[in-house]
């Protein structure tokens, strides 16, 4: 693998980790080649992420809902919904401990006004002062007899006539803001406009209610509704990014619902109690039924349980209401983002993933990784590693090649040094390819010369001096090796077995190496890869990454396998023609006319089918040799039988160690080195 470094100044933003196509092939390879299938390939990739060479890399969808659900957590740890309206309590508190101390004031005040009030008669005065303490007692006893609850206290203190003019303010401050934050959690889109609303806003407000509920109503009946009208007329209330559409605007409607209701739903029945008691007390009988009409059109279009949800808040930090509906729009937020990703993972569809909402939760580091994890299929097309073939994707050479050179890398990997060249048969001869050595010259070998060599060793034999005189022992000539054909059918057992105990990743992997193997470094062999479980089949080179196990027949067609590989083998003319057989079972079914039959325990009738097609293959000059991934008695048994008939070669092996076997067998099998 070649790495590309690419050097900036640092400033703090950059990432150490560069993906690169080749390191995305090496992610895919294994899964690939495990299951057959690019798209499921691709969408494991993203699910999981790239590794880096240093612990870095980009953190993959399964990390990042991982990381969307720990923020959840934290928030459900943290705050307590208990104590909402601990802040309007205490306004109220306040409010009411100022209108007892303006009684107070006002009443005296009356009696100083009166005492120096000299046109007024003694009984005039005390009238007046009788009509003001009976007013103040009033008050004070509609003021011990609130209740205790802050939507009691509100509902009471709304027919209120207070006497401190503060109080009356504060109040009246109070309920503006009470109502904005109401309305806000219906259309939080027109905060700004809620600001400071006054009786006429209030008003305004419930005929852009009627008008809304009147869209919906003709939408429901079928009728064409007047959307650009309604945002011509109210448009402006709806901020800097108003919808463009009714289905735009129907859905933020009811995502902002079903914040509120959340809110409900995870509160204890008595905060939930205060909560509906305050919003009856805040908005007039006329909004509420709009607003509840518009909650039953939305619920209608959108169900709710899709946008609401019951939060189990346990934790110490109070809330006030309006931060309570901002930690519902997040913990919503959450729960819609941890969809879209769930979303993702299972079709690969990013297009549908929101990148603002995973910066506004998750961070800007986290939507610059998911970015880049979303070039990864348009940077494996611009490599040439897949094509795309309508709407699907699928390898394309180079990407086949890749593939099959990682699977040659993995199994030469597993050869322990020395491995090689300790069953070389020596003989002389001028045919043959350069393998680069050279040797001293001895008497009847041939005179290929490597006059570079052999200039230099007279150089340092008699010194640096014109002209250069050569001897005998100077001569060094190239040593040559005489490289043989090969016709190889390779036989991989696809039976159900295979998959279900774990040993088809490894056979196809040594299938793939293999084929890499002939065609980057033996061009003139021939190589056949035969797949076979009830039937035998050719499997094209190019097809074995995305080649899987048959998980829905039985059988294990040794028989037709033999005969398809005889028919192939039978017209090469090369000097090597064998079989390698790599099965994890013996024969359990044959061929009769065109039809297979299968049969548990083997019958005696499919093992004399196979023996005969072995003996077959034994006549016409094939070996077969089998490389068993079991050990079971009747399998050991077969495989003894055939190589009686076959003379051929039999391994037990694992499937970890199989790629070691089955390459040295090959490489045994076709080279001879000449000096």
């Amino acid at each position: 693998m070649t790495y590309r470094y690419r050097y900036s100044h640092w400033d703090g933003s950059q990432r150490i980790f560069e993906l690169d196509d080749e390191t995305v092939m090496d992610e895919l390879s294994e899964d690939l080649l495990a299951h057959g299938d690019l798209q499921r390939a691709l969408r494991n990739l993203m699910q999981r992420g790239i590794r880096g060479r240093e612990n870095d890399g980009l953190k993959g969808l399964r990390e990042m809902r991982e990381r969307l659900r720990q923020r959840r957590q934290e928030n459900l740890d943290r705050f307590n919904l208990n104590n909402v309206f601990k802040d309007i309590e205490e306004r109220l508190n306040n409010i009411v401990q100022k209108e007892r101390g303006g009684i107070d004031k006002r009443v005296q005040e009356s009696r100083e006004q009166a005492a120096q009030n000299a046109d007024l008669s003694p009984e005039q005065k005390q009238k007046l002062l009788d009509m003001m303490e009976q007013r103040a007692n009033r008050n004070r006893e509609r003021l011990d007899q609130l209740p205790d609850s802050p939507g009691g206290k509100i509902k009471e203190l709304s027919s209120y006539d207070f006497m401190d003019e503060e109080a009356r303010q504060e109040f009246q401050d109070l309920m503006d803001s009470l109502k904005q934050q109401m309305m806000q959690n219906y259309f939080n889109d027109m905060k700004q406009a809620m600001q400071g609303m006054s009786p006429q806003d209030m008003a305004a407000m419930r005929q852009m209610l009627r008008d809304l509920n009147q869209m919906l109503e003709d939408k429901a009946n079928g009728k064409d509704p007047d959307f650009q009208g309604f945002m011509g007329k109210w448009g402006s209330k709806f901020g800097d990014t108003p919808p463009q559409s009714l289905d735009e605007l129907k859905e933020r409607l009811a995502q902002q619902i079903g914040q509120m209701q959340s809110l409900m739903d995870s509160m204890s029945p008595e905060m939930r109690r205060e909560l509906e008691q305050m919003m009856e007390s805040l908005l007039d009988e006329e909004t509420m039924d709009e607003l509840s009409q518009l909650g039953m059109a939305l619920e209608q279009l959108f169900p709710m349980d899709d946008m609401r949800g019951q939060y189990p808040f346990t934790g110490q930090d109070d809330m006030s209401l309006e931060q309570a509906m901002e930690v519902m729009r997040q913990m919503q937020g959450m729960d819609d983002l941890e969809r879209q990703l769930q979303d993702v993972m299972n079709n690969g569809e990013f297009d549908k993933l929101n990148l603002d909402k995973v910066q506004e939760l998750l961070g800007e580091e986290a939507r610059r990784n998911l970015e880049e994890l979303n070039k990864v299929t348009q940077m494996l097309e611009e490599a040439g590693y897949v094509k795309r073939k309508g709407n699907k994707l699928e390898l394309a050479p180079r990407g086949i090649r890749k593939i099959g050179q990682k699977a040659l890398r993995e199994v030469f990997s597993q050869l322990k040094k020395g491995r090689f060249g300790q069953h070389d048969i020596h003989s002389r001869g001028l045919n043959g390819e350069d393998t680069g050595e050279t040797k001293s010259y001895e008497f009847g070998d041939p005179f290929d010369v490597d006059l570079r060599r052999s200039i230099l060793n007279a150089v340092e034999r008699g010194g640096p001096h014109l002209p250069v005189t050569l001897q005998r022992e100077d001569f060094v000539i190239h040593r040559r090796e005489q490289v043989t054909e090969a016709a190889t059918c390779l036989l991989l057992d696809q039976s159900r077995s295979m998959g279900m105990f774990g040993s088809f990743l490894a056979a196809k992997k040594v299938a793939l190496a293999l084929y890499t193997l002939t065609q980057s470094q033996f061009p003139r062999d021939k190589l056949w890869v035969i797949g076979f479980s009830d039937y035998a089949v050719q499997l094209r080179g190019e097809d074995l990454p995305e080649i899987t196990w048959n998980a829905w027949v039985s059988g294990t067609n040794l028989q037709h396998a033999f005969m398809v590989s005889r028919q192939l083998l039978s017209k090469e003319k090369a000097a090597t023609r064998q079989i390698i057989v790599i099965t994890d079972g013996e024969p359990t079914a044959h061929i009769e006319g065109n039809r297979a039959y299968f049969a548990y325990p083997p019958s005696h009738r499919t093992i004399h089918e196979t023996l005969k097609e072995v003996k077959r293959c034994t006549e016409a000059g094939i070996t077969i040799n089998t490389f068993m991934l079991e050990s079971s008695y009747y399998l050991m048994h077969f495989v003894d039988q055939m190589t009686r008939i076959n003379k051929g070669r039999a391994f037990y092996t694992h499937p970890d160690k199989l790629g070691e076997f089955v390459l040295v067998d090959y490489l045994q099998n076709r080279r001879k080195r000449v000096a």
